[in-house]
């Protein structure tokens, strides 16, 4: 797998031909909306195909996969053309197997609202361990407010993906993360004595097979307590081996200043919960002035940080799925819209903006006027930030890395982290895994 950065003068056929591949294949494993129309500076994704099969009559992806000692989902991988799903037909050439040494094995866990289009989540899941829903609010007496979800566990687990329930301090009507909200729960045994009485309900009825803890915004004096509260709820838990992860604020040392910060103790939550997850995003943010969202010094050093108080394996590393367009000059208090990694590229093809990329954040960015004649910076994420981003993780021998979140297309991601590392299957098979639609 190899990543060309679009020079003055190239165009798909000239970069198809250098590298020996036929440009249908750039297009699709980059979903190039405008294949005519690339930017200096634009990342593109080259993929080298080894061993291929051509389809015959009567076959499924199930036969396939087990005539050539692979399995379905990485069929699925491999070949993106198939959206996640089953339809084959006699002569369809689909790739076994890429020229291609894999770094290492990851946990992939992914975050998505229901109303994520049911298309994107099929073409995504097959490159998940875990799939979790967002998310599961509660009221003050500790019960659950519920979330129209089944679809997406069902989805998941059709295709061996483990779908984990999502249960965060959201205030339901102010739609944030509630300080009062998480103190009731965490020190009053009776609300708390509900709140997981519920969510052990729900985990039953539903299907779930893992518990995602996100407290954010917890009070100094509450830390203790919400460590035992993930400890609580995990001994309820154990019986049915469903573990247990708890979502932390990026942090660099124990005793940061903040209100983001001072109610998640790195070692206490880790030493309660099975796994913890790094929210690593956010330094560039809406609010902010415009800089990388995971600059990846930072990103380091809390992961440095985290190795002190927690062991590697338990570890997924957080990954941002989004960009942010910034108006200039900066005004504090004025909001950067998010957009997608795609959305950020076509900005610059349309404004013949140059993407750059900043070594030490390890980020691609660029400037653009609009019709208004108002300049605009864009700091996203490409296959290059990506790949950074997830040799980090095999660096420092991290469990896996959580994507927030899936709601918009990213196919570059995909195609790198497929190319470069193992991803981990947490359930044994699917419920449905296409093993009856013959051709």
């Amino acid at each position: 797998m190899d990543i060309h950065v679009v020079k003055s003068g190239d165009t798909l056929y000239s970069i198809a031909l250098q590298h020996g591949v036929p440009m249908s294949q750039l297009i699709l494993d980059n979903q190039l909306p405008e294949p005519d129309r690339l930017v200096v500076g634009q990342a593109i994704v080259i993929q080298y195909p080894e061993q291929t099969y051509t389809v015959q009559a009567g076959d499924t992806l199930f036969s396939i996969a087990a005539a050539h000692q692979t399995t379905v989902r990485q069929l699925l991988r491999d070949n993106p053309a198939l959206g996640g799903g089953d339809r084959i037909f006699p002569g369809q050439v689909l790739i076994l197997s890429y020229r291609q040494t894999r770094e290492g094995t990851l946990s992939v866990n992914g975050y998505a609202y229901p109303h994520i289009d049911r298309g994107l989540l099929q073409r995504t899941l097959p490159f998940l361990s875990d799939l979790t829903p967002f998310t599961y609010r509660f009221t003050n007496q500790g019960a659950l407010i519920q979330l129209d979800d089944q679809y997406m566990i069902d989805a998941a687990q059709y295709m061996g993906v483990r779908p984990v329930f999502h249960l965060s301090n959201l205030d339901d009507t102010e739609g944030a993360f509630s300080q009062d909200l998480a103190h009731i729960a965490l020190t009053d045994q009776q609300v708390q004595t509900r709140l997981i009485h519920e969510v052990l309900g729900t985990l039953h009825s539903l299907g779930y097979q893992g518990v995602d803890v996100d407290f954010e915004n917890v009070a100094a004096q509450d830390a203790q307590a919400y460590a035992q509260f993930i400890s609580r709820l995990r001994e309820a838990l154990s019986p049915h081996n469903i573990p247990v992860l708890v979502a932390l604020t990026a942090k660099t040392s124990r005793d940061q200043p903040g209100s983001l910060y001072e109610g998640h103790d790195y070692r206490l939550l880790a030493q309660a919960a099975d796994y913890v997850l790094l929210m690593t995003y956010e330094w560039g943010y809406s609010y902010g002035p415009p800089m990388a969202i995971a600059p990846i010094r930072n990103v380091r050093q809390v992961i440095e940080y985290a190795l002190t108080e927690m062991k590697a394996e338990q570890i997924f590393l957080g990954i941002p799925n989004y960009g942010y367009d910034w108006l200039l000059p900066y005004q504090q208090g004025r909001r950067a819209p998010s957009i997608s990694n795609q959305e950020a590229v076509q900005l610059a093809i349309r404004h013949y903006a140059a993407i750059r990329y900043d070594q030490e954040a390890q980020s691609p960015w660029f400037r653009y006027v609009d019709g208004s004649g108002q300049e605009h910076e864009v700091w996203f994420e490409d296959a290059r930030s990506i790949k950074a981003k997830l040799a980090l993780a095999q660096e420092y021998g991290l469990y896996g890395v959580g994507y927030w979140n899936l709601m918009r297309p990213f196919p570059q991601n995909w195609t790198v982290l497929n190319s470069l590392y193992h991803i981990r299957e947490e359930l044994s098979s699917g419920t449905g895994f296409f093993s009856s639609s013959a051709v």
